[in-house]
């Protein structure tokens, strides 16, 4: 798996007859989603553009004006919106200051907007004001960082640009950096880009176009010249552990997610259960430090594997980011794991738990003591832990508070990988040093990004699974949970409506929030799989909705045996092979869950003709109640719903059964629905999304200490009151 020198090149992708006829603000827009479209050049939010140009003001006045990406906002789907508005006649005479503090620039910029209410400019409006050019790109290319992050980076920039770059050595962005790159590049007219060490590129032009086409030439350049001195280098040395199998290594990562999401989230690092009440119930619950629950993403790349599995590794990831912008998204460091000499599918899980929560102990004190060595006591203290679990013969698990987050952790180390292995390849990589990552980590400009996130939503963190949930109740039920927060495995018999739910929920909730699984809640080994999917794919499960079912209705004398034993099978059996699969994820996680399984009025009032359904459904109820006395000590939570007719998009009212219950109270099948309205105390009509209500109620924190409850949706049927 060794490879060498770079081997992706960036494209120009700026089209002429694209740009035609763009106003300046909307050239800025388009170069802009050019760059962010190219994860070479900047990754999730990264880096920065602006044009300075005429406006006309409130007054009707024109006055010069610098448009600059906003705080927060995303280079690759960036609107002109996004784009604040700088008066540069206010701006340009800080130039002259001494110094200014962040909290002295940011209070001044504020006083310079054009739109009172427009967002935050960036952290870097000053340097961009101050350098006399009308268009600046900073962007922070993988090729260029490969070079700034070397030993000698100022010598392997000047090799590979010479006099047309400007070095300058590392210091955090604000105003001292932006006045030294103002000056250096009057020092340097004939210049035509500025090279921040360790942090990236800043190129200009006359036109959005020019300064674009500086962005990709010197991107290019980076790129041949790191080729050139990494051919037939072997960047990470040699192999120092194989990988394991493409499905051994997914068993070993559904094996020992659980734990560790449990020790990330708030499970003490001895190993031990969390106490019931704490982590146990609550999606954000602190864990050592403050964390909250965390989602996992399992990560077996071609290019993780070949790093984890090197010499090089174990010291390589200790150097730190590539940049700071990748900071606060993979923390200082990942954690690398010390996996025992056995690991297998069949075996070394236990042992590589054990391994697990040794480097987060040790992790967590290195961290504790860098932040009492480096703090200056008002910073807030987060948890200790790492966002990065490398995991040699295995891949890596990437862990933060959602899908979303954990995608741009794993992407931004893949990123870094690539950077490691062609700064290697040109010499020897280096990152900022444990003060300057520090001050980075802790910087209140960089922070602020953090509170521009909306708040959480009920089920923020969580991990669900659903059971027969392409259609009806279990449908209902994964849209809400995903609409409150929760990533959701859809579950059903059906495969491919499940991944049909799923695709939908994704397309409203944003990528990776659900995943379509088939699951015949009747077959052992595919209830198994598909908590092995769920587990590998979020890291665990907090809430399972035991759903699907199936009715068939006839008289018991005239029943079937093989259709008694199916209605067993999935009504009862179905619900013990789920809950069983659940309990094992949660009890290794040690952090609390519960489980909400979907019974019936007919437990409490069976109906005539229905023996088979309503048997299975008790035995489902009593077995719930089991659990709910089993799991208790555990922190997790055990509740029951009991619907009735809910008819809409039900495939357990399928034309037979719909026929059979007609019958069996004596009216036409037109007029069931009606019947069973009619014979409820409220007289309305229950639908599924009634049921995920109650069903979203006992999953939540608003519940947090109900467990062994019978919950009635049901309009009021007085003989199905619980009792």
């Amino acid at each position: 798996m060794q490879r060498e020198g770079i081997i992706r090149v960036v494209q120009n992708l700026w089209r002429d007859e694209e740009a035609r006829g763009l106003s300046d603000l909307e050239l800025l827009v388009y170069r802009s989603r050019l760059i962010g479209r190219d994860p070479n050049l900047v990754v999730w939010g990264g880096g920065n553009t602006s044009i300075k140009h005429e406006e006309t003001d409130f007054r009707g006045r024109q006055v010069r004006v610098m448009r600059i990406k906003g705080s927060g906002s995303d280079l690759k789907t960036i609107e002109a919106k996004h784009f604040p508005g700088i008066r540069l006649d206010d701006l340009e005479p800080l130039e002259s200051r001494e110094a200014m503090t962040d909290e002295e620039m940011i209070a001044f910029l504020a006083n310079t907007l054009m739109e009172p209410q427009a967002p935050r400019p960036s952290i870097e409006t000053l340097l961009h004001g101050f350098v006399p050019h009308p268009h600046l790109d900073h962007t922070h290319p993988d090729a260029i960082l490969a070079l700034t992050n070397t030993a000698d980076g100022r010598r392997q920039v000047e090799s590979a640009f010479g006099r047309e770059a400007i070095w300058i050595p590392y210091r955090r962005p604000g105003f001292a950096l932006s006045r030294e790159v103002a000056e250096a590049v009057k020092r340097q007219p004939k210049a035509r880009c500025v090279v921040l060490e360790k942090h990236g590129l800043i190129t200009w032009g006359r036109t959005a176009k020019e300064s674009y086409d500086a962005t990709i030439e010197m991107n290019t350049r980076a790129e041949e010249f790191a080729r050139g001195r990494g051919a037939g280098r072997a960047a990470f040395g040699a192999v120092a552990r194989p990988a394991l199998p493409r499905e051994a290594r997914r068993e070993v990562a559904a094996r020992i997610a659980p734990y560790l999401r449990g020790l990330l989230s708030g499970r003490p690092l001895d190993g031990g259960p969390a106490k019931a009440g704490i982590a146990a119930a609550l999606p954000g619950a602190p864990g050592a430090g403050g964390g909250g629950r965390v989602i996992l993403r399992f990560d077996d790349g071609d290019d993780v594997l070949e790093f984890v599995c090197s010499q090089a590794a174990p010291q390589l990831c200790l150097a730190g980011p590539a940049t700071p912008d990748h900071l606060l998204y993979t923390r200082p460091r990942p954690l690398f794991v010390e996996a025992p000499a056995i690991l297998s599918a069949a075996g070394g899980a236990e042992a590589l738990k054990q391994a697990l929560a040794a480097g987060l102990r040790k992790y967590a004190g290195w961290y504790d003591d860098c932040f009492r060595k480096h703090a200056a006591g008002k910073e807030a203290r987060p948890d200790p832990f790492p966002r990065v679990v490398l995991v040699p013969g295995v891949g890596m698990l990437a862990a933060w508070k959602d899908a979303k987050h954990t995608r741009i952790v794993a992407d931004i180390y893949h990123h870094t990988i690539r950077v490691m292995r062609d700064a290697q390849g040109i010499g020897a990589y280096r990152s900022l040093d444990i003060q300057d990552t520090f001050d980075v980590e802790y910087w209140p400009m960089e922070l602020y990004k953090l509170t521009l996130a909306p708040p959480e939503k009920e089920l923020a963190r969580r991990v669900a699974l659903v059971t027969g949930a392409a259609h009806g109740i279990g449908r209902a039920v994964a849209r809400l949970f995903a609409a409150e927060g929760s990533h959701v495995a859809v579950t059903d018999l059906d495969g491919e409506k499940a991944a049909a739910v799923a695709r939908e929920i994704c397309d409203r909730q944003g990528t990776d929030r659900a995943i379509g699984l088939r699951m015949d809640v009747a077959e052992e080994a595919s209830v198994e799989a598909a908590f092995r999917d769920t587990v590998v794919a979020y890291g665990g499960v907090d809430v399972v909705v035991s759903n699907a079912g199936m009715a068939h209705s006839v008289p018991l004398d005239r029943m079937d045996l093989k259709d008694w034993r199916r209605s067993l099978d999935v009504n009862a059996t179905g619900h013990f092979l789920v809950a069983r699969a659940a309990l094992r994820v949660l009890k290794d996680q040690g952090i609390g869950g519960g489980l909400v399984f979907i019974a019936s009025k007919n437990v409490l009032a069976p109906g005539r003709d229905f023996g088979a359904y309503s048997a299975a459904k008790a035995a489902e109820t009593q077995l719930a109640r089991v659990l709910a006395i089993e799991a208790g000590e555990h922190g997790i939570r055990v509740n029951i719903v009991n619907p009735d007719a809910v008819f809409q998009d039900s495939r357990l009212w399928s034309d037979d059964v719909r026929q059979e219950r007609a019958r069996a109270h004596g009216v036409s099948v037109d007029q069931l629905e009606d019947f069973y309205r009619q014979r409820n105390l409220l007289k309305v009509r229950v639908l599924a999304e009634d049921v995920a209500q109650a069903v979203l109620w006992l999953a939540s924190d608003r519940s947090a200490k109900t467990t062994g409850c019978i919950l009635p949706v049901d309009g009021g049927v007085r003989e199905a009151f619980p009792r």
